[in-house]
């Protein structure tokens, strides 16, 4: 190092440790001056994170991951601290300055050099550590820009749906020679993450279920998955069904607006995720999917989350289950079907009269009508609802005017391009005219002739995912049947 370069380092150790120097009474600075002849003492404009000395090698156009080439030695020094009490808050003291060192999974309080210190349990912290930084401690975004052809770093394929154990990608065509190397690298730096599988080929495209072919890229070929959302638990093998954890936020949304008492006919159920939280929360729902595989685990998720009082499975086609699920509710409901709510325990140290009778439990009626229709099938639902002709023929009485039940709220998933303007409003309202044969407006689905057109989410880069909602109109409701 120059004259000049140490006096400027030297100057900076002067400068930091006059900013703690209210705490030199418990703190030796020991080793400095080697830090001041190697450079390495950062100020507070400088991260040691952002030294070249810390990014990964360059490893491009490697088929393998070498995770030795990721470990290096570096020369450290330390600020010995005589009370341990003390580590935190001098820790943060340095922090502020930035003089501490920062590195992924690097705890910077380490037992002093000293042995003798050591020994009675006194620690240091790490200022400019000397430490062997591996493969470990690199984030995987850097990881891939040193095994990537400078080419293909904009758009690195660190991203994925998490299913389970399980992690989903969607590699695009320029990185799929290097796939397995990026899978690799994913499995070491998510601990959760068991099984990484790729994509190859679209949902729906080749399987009317939604299911899809994929290849393993890392870990073992096991589908076998348990999710919780909505404090519901669902196990399934995620190559037979369809799930889509992005879709959470959406399954609340629709299940929020189902009230206690309400009958719901989820027509394309698929496990449950809209079903059996709405079970949970006392709606009775008339659950079915088309696909065997599906109604087999929405089964088991009605068992394994106790809403079988409230949820009925069922395993027909989309369209003959819309022509029939209000006949089924009406004869349930002329049945006496209900759901029986066992009253809580009463604690043993309760203050209640030890001879009064246990409260009774209370039962819960099945309505006769349906109040809300889900179809979250979104490539093809709105292809569906020419089936609502007719699906009230002969049962006016009861809606109003003559009570005061309203008609079924339909809420159809769909595609449609992606714009800024109203394009794919005027688009979803047309495909709806052309089933139902009715115009309806983009608006509140409360208003007669009016349909609310929700924006769920991006799904490819012209292409987003809608909810059309609205309320059946009476002339389709009432129509003869076909």
């Amino acid at each position: 190092m120059s004259g000049g370069a140490a006096a400027l380092q030297h100057s900076k150790a002067l400068k930091f440790l006059s900013a703690l120097e209210p705490l030199s009474e418990s703190v030796l600075f020991a080793k400095i001056p080697y830090i001041w002849e190697q450079g390495f003492m950062m100020d507070k404009n400088s991260q040691l994170r952002d030294m070249n000395l810390f990014r990964a090698p360059a490893a491009r156009a490697a088929k393998t991951l070498d995770r030795s080439l990721f470990a290096k030695t570096l020369n450290a020094a330390a600020a010995s601290v005589k009370e341990n009490r003390l580590l935190s808050k001098y820790r943060k003291e340095l922090e502020k300055s930035h003089e501490v060192l920062f590195m992924e999974r690097f705890n910077p309080i380490l037992p002093d050099p000293d042995p003798s210190l050591a020994s009675q349990g006194k620690k240091c912290i790490v200022l400019a550590p000397q430490i062997k930084p591996t493969y470990i401690n690199t984030r995987k975004v850097d990881v891939m820009k040193s095994i990537l052809p400078e080419g293909l770093h904009d758009e690195i394929p660190s991203g994925f749906n998490t299913v389970g154990h399980v992690a989903h990608l969607n590699i695009r065509d320029q990185y799929l020679p290097y796939k397995n190397i990026i899978a690799q690298v994913l499995l070491d730096k998510n601990p959760h993450i068991k099984t990484i599988i790729n994509k190859i080929d679209n949902v729906g495209s080749e399987n009317e279920f939604r299911t899809f072919a994929y290849e393993v890229l890392g870990g073992p070929d096991d589908m076998n998955v348990e999710v919780s959302e909505a404090g519901c638990t669902f196990r399934f093998d995620y190559s037979k069904v369809y799930w889509n954890s992005k879709l959470d936020t959406e399954h609340k949304r629709i299940t929020n607006l189902f009230k206690p008492g309400e009958v719901v006919a989820d027509v394309m159920a698929g496990i449950g995720p809209f079903a059996v939280p709405a079970g949970k929360k006392g709606v009775f729902v008339w659950a079915n999917d088309k696909n065997p595989e599906s109604y087999r685990y929405l089964e088991d998720a009605i068992q394994r989350n106790k809403v079988s009082e409230y949820v009925k499975p069922f395993n027909h086609d989309g369209h003959d289950f819309i022509r029939t699920a209000a006949d089924l509710v009406l004869e349930a409901s002329k049945r006496g079907d209900h759901a029986v709510i066992k009253p809580p325990r009463q604690p043993r140290n309760s203050t209640r009269n030890s001879t009064a009778p246990p409260p009774e439990p209370v039962r819960i009626p099945v309505p006769p009508t349906i109040s809300h229709f889900v179809m979250n099938l979104p490539a093809s639902a709105i292809e569906f609802l020419h089936n609502y002709r007719g699906l009230y023929h002969g049962h006016e009485e009861l809606f109003a005017p003559h009570s005061e039940t309203k008609l079924p709220m339909v809420h159809a998933h769909c595609f449609s391009v992606k714009a800024e303007d109203d394009t794919p409003l005027k688009d979803i309202c047309e495909r709806i005219h052309k089933e139902i044969g009715m115009m309806l407006e983009p608006g509140d689905p409360e208003n007669e002739g009016e349909v609310l057109i929700y924006d769920v989410r991006d799904v490819a880069p012209a292409k987003r995912m809608f909810c059309a909602s609205f309320r059946l109109p009476r002339e389709v409701a009432f129509a003869a049947r076909a």
